[in-house]
């Protein structure tokens, strides 16, 4: 089983992070992640390195302090293992380019400050906005999300509620009629989720499986499907909908879509 080791002076989730967008480029479902949090002493970093050399690993590391970035450096060359630093170079770039001088503070991005409030407002407003829920609060929300279903609104609306937006989301049907209070929300707010039929009949038999239930229904057929994503076209047209094909699409990248729209419309 191979290991990397995750070092920080913080939560480690930046370098943690970091290192699980590397292996999705790699066959690397059997490498485990080693999360060492809260490294402040010179001890701590020879022990880390000490048991990276041990066990064959290497090391991706966000340490703020200089002092603990030399350690690790040195220690990386007297032992042979290889030290990744994620915010070193990005600090130092920063300080030729800008002339300024950094904090050097552990744990400011994780501090516990308004934006972390307002993201913990964001999410507690997107879970309960879910799948059509709490209509009363969509004139509250930031981004309405529709689609037909098993086109990835839940877990898009949770990913952009860890940014901060108060996400609601609304599963569309052909044969429910979308309440009033969806055509009262200002215009700009929409984003319709559409995706490849094919794919998406994919996804529907896999639910189904999942769930022990025959995949011959016709919520998997394509004659449904198609009924479905025509219906939500309709609808998209009708709200002004920014339209994005989740077709192959992962989370993130669906969501910097969007993010990405939403400031030319600000910027408008």
């Amino acid at each position: 089983m191979k290991r990397i080791l995750v070092c920080s002076d913080s939560a480690g989730e930046t370098a943690e992070t970091v290192v699980r967008a590397t292996l999705k480029q790699f066959e690397a479902q059997s490498v485990q992640l080693e999360r060492w949090a809260n490294v402040k002493s010179e001890d701590e970093i020879r022990q880390l390195m000490e048991h990276a050399a041990a066990i064959g690993s290497f090391v991706v590391y966000t340490l703020v302090l200089p002092e603990l970035r030399e350690m690790i450096r040195q220690e990386s060359v007297r032992l042979g293992v290889s030290a990744v630093d994620v915010m070193g170079p990005v600090m130092e770039g920063f300080v030729r380019t800008f002339n300024s001088a950094p904090k050097q503070q552990a744990g400011l991005l994780h501090r516990m400050d308004e934006d972390y409030f307002n993201r913990v407002e964001a999410v507690e407003f997107t879970v309960k906005s879910d799948d059509g829920q709490h209509i009363v609060g969509w004139g509250d929300a930031d981004l309405i999300l529709l689609g037909v279903s098993r086109t990835s609104k839940t877990p898009l609306g949770i990913y952009l509620a860890h940014k901060g937006y108060k996400v609601a989301n609304y599963p569309l049907v052909p044969e429910v009629k979308p309440p009033e209070e969806l055509f009262r929300v200002p215009r700009g707010r929409f984003v319709g989720l559409t995706m490849d039929p094919e794919k998406l009949i994919s996804i529907r038999i896999e639910r189904l499986k999942s769930m022990g239930l025959p995949s011959g229904v016709s919520y998997a057929s394509l004659e449904r499907v198609a009924e479905e994503l025509e219906h939500a076209r309709t609808l998209f047209r009708q709200l002004g909908c920014l339209i994005v094909d989740v077709t192959d699409r992962a989370i993130e990248e669906t969501a910097g879509i969007i993010l990405d729209a939403r400031k030319h419309v600000i910027r408008a």
